[in-house]
């Protein structure tokens, strides 16, 4: 849909936006192969980078509500692919970390990932993946640059901005209060 703009940029924001929903949901039902979706991935995999994290520290990474990732942990640790440990210094506080499973379904996963990123690149030559990464890098320090602006706003009118999300109950934006 065009509108009427000079620099109309819906086609390439409708060609990334339907990249990213495709490669994700592809993506999503391999790792679901292996034992875990892509979201189960990308929080075990920050569990293995950061262990032990406290559920608040996952809450932050995500930009989830807190109940959501308490959710998200009762189902790993019921899948036993976490375990929750009690802090000595201060009972309120739990850490989770990977179990042996949980280490097991990344190690599953990793092969998996390799052959989806090879299989999709394979499309592109060298010098096209070198301007795509080029171009790619520009937009990301653009956005980087808008979240900056966007959550010196919120600050300033009191809403909250929450980051992208890939489970339910994650929220956009806010009112505080």
């Amino acid at each position: 849909m065009s509108t009427g703009f000079s620099n109309d940029y819906s086609d390439a924001a409708e060609a990334l936006r339907d990249f990213y929903i495709r490669s994700h949901r592809t993506l999503d039902k391999l790792l679901a192969g292996e034992g875990a979706s892509l979201a189960r991935n990308k929080m075990l995999g920050h569990i293995e980078r950061n262990s032990p994290v406290r559920a608040a520290d996952l809450a932050t990474a995500f930009g989830f509500a807190p109940r959501t990732i308490t959710e998200a942990i009762d189902a790993l640790e019921r899948d036993g692919l976490v375990l929750r440990t009690g802090d000595t210094s201060d009972r309120r506080v739990k850490h989770i970390a990977l179990t042996a499973a949980g280490k097991e379904v990344l190690r599953a996963s990793d092969p998996v990932k390799k052959t989806f990123i090879d299989g999709l690149f394979a499309a592109l030559s060298n010098d096209e993946i070198a301007t795509l990464t080029s171009v790619l890098g520009k937009l990301n320090g653009r956005l980087a640059e808008l979240e900056e602006r966007y959550s010196s706003a919120a600050a300033e009118t009191g809403v909250t901005v929450g980051t992208d999300t890939d489970e339910p109950g994650g929220k956009r934006a806010r009112k505080k209060g």
